[in-house]
């Protein structure tokens, strides 16, 4: 079972996570990270790295996001290295339902 983003990191986009990807399966939206299921490795060491708790297990208690994270990472640039987080971070890091709010599928810049 592969690893994911979830909602959590809609306006965050902390990179603390995909510096400790040992197989560079981060992928950079404009305000948002998602994981290559087909790349993960399920070694689970970016889960602790995520400020907002935006990584889960993938499976069926997450599989909505299992499907977003590999339908953005065919648009989205590679990311390996630690950019500064979104204005405003640490305020949007707790609030619900910003999947409707505020999600985005413009690519981000990568590295």
């Amino acid at each position: 079972m592969t690893y994911v983003i979830t909602e959590s990191c809609i306006k965050c986009k902390y990179t603390d996570c995909a510096v400790v990807c040992p197989v560079d399966c981060f992928y950079e939206g404009e305000n948002m990270l998602a994981i290559d299921p087909d790349q993960c490795i399920d070694c689970g060491v970016c889960e602790p790295e995520c400020p907002a708790e935006a990584i889960k297990p993938g499976g069926e208690d997450n599989l909505k996001w299992q499907e977003i994270n590999r339908e953005m990472v065919k648009l989205w640039p590679n990311i390996t290295k630690t950019k500064t987080p979104l204005p405003d971070a640490d305020k949007f890091k707790l609030e619900k339902d910003k999947y409707e709010k505020y999600f985005s599928a413009n690519p981000g810049t990568g590295d």
